[in-house]
């Protein structure tokens, strides 16, 4: 029998429950392919999810293998797929993704643009359309002040380079000098250390209170974000740093007449609107109009120490998995 590597759960819990197993090669059914990845995305919400929570969105039951895809090269497709598609390079969002081959579903697969490289096709799979999502629930406008906390991780670093692009005045919180230098670098015209107390007070101090702010971070931190919007902004949250959306007292925004988005309150955007986020994220990737900034990588088996520097706020931008 043939097989191959993947990371496996078999209990919920620490980066230690990841574990490198041999489990059987996959095969593709009816309307799937096999996809042989060469890099597969790790995202912050894996880690939420090896301790077991939300299960009510994204249910997960061990034995499992986590991730959510990533990108290589079509290796076999199954009934009533194109056979084109076998030798073509792809990103595939899947219900896994830490394995050296995955079975994806055709309609879960994009072909990566000519040019751009699997390591930053698979940056961008998650947190380019994460990216994309927020600022077409809250569009930036020209000369806008922009709050992006958790400037940044992996979707946050694209909305600040997005914001940046839209022309507006963009203000970063991260935790740390490398942070810091690295949202300016990618756009940020100031940057905060929100780890800081009253570090939000000091936002409103400099710009006047924030139009718009990108919540990255959740929690109490969230709630921090909230206080730097001025009268009439709008507040966009979607981070779960801490395992806990910001929550943000309705009567305290509709008195300050805030507009609050919670962009995951009702679960991952249907299947044809990720396909065209993912197909716009690869292709201002490609166009360089974006630049996916990959701070980490580890090799497939290293899968517990990518886990663990993200759930330390160690990395800078986005973390990969080579295969």
């Amino acid at each position: 029998m043939v097989v191959v590597r993947a990371i496996r759960v078999h209990e919920f819990g620490g980066p230690e429950v990841l574990v490198c197993e041999e489990i059987p090669d996959p095969v593709a059914g009816p309307g799937q392919v096999v996809v042989g990845l060469e890099a597969a995305d790790v995202i912050y919400l894996d880690t939420l999810l090896r301790q077991g929570w939300g299960q009510e969105i994204f249910p997960r039951e061990p034995p499992y293998v986590p991730g959510g895809g990533g990108a290589g090269e079509v290796l076999s497709v199954g009934g009533g797929v194109d056979p084109g598609w076998v030798g073509r390079r792809v990103v595939a969002r899947t219900s896994s993704g830490y394995a050296e081959r995955i079975v994806a579903s055709v309609e879960d697969i994009v072909e990566v643009p000519d040019g751009l490289g699997a390591r930053e096709a698979a940056a961008v799979l998650h947190d380019g359309v994460t990216a994309l999502m927020l600022t077409g629930r809250a569009p930036v406008r020209a000369s806008e002040r922009v709050l992006v906390t958790a400037a940044t991780g992996g979707a946050g670093s694209l909305v600040v380079q997005l914001a940046h692009n839209a022309g507006a005045q963009v203000v970063a919180a991260a935790r740390g000098r490398r942070k810091l230098a690295l949202a300016r670098q990618l756009g940020a015209d100031l940057a905060i250390d929100y780890s800081q107390d009253g570090w939000q007070d000091w936002v409103r101090d400099a710009v006047g209170g924030v139009d718009l702010a990108f919540d990255g971070a959740g929690g109490a931190l969230g709630v921090a974000a909230f206080e730097a919007v001025a009268d009439g902004g709008r507040f966009v949250t979607y981070g779960t740093s801490n395992g806990g959306f910001a929550d943000i007292d309705p009567q305290a925004a509709a008195r300050r007449r805030v507009c609050v988005i919670n962009a995951l309150e009702s679960g991952p955007p249907a299947n044809d609107v990720v396909r065209d986020l993912l197909e716009k994220a690869l292709a201002l990737t490609a166009e360089r109009r974006i630049r996916p900034h990959i701070g980490a990588t580890y090799p497939l088996g290293r899968a517990r120490d990518a886990h663990a520097a993200l759930a330390n706020r160690a990395v800078l931008g986005k973390s990969l998995l080579i295969v």
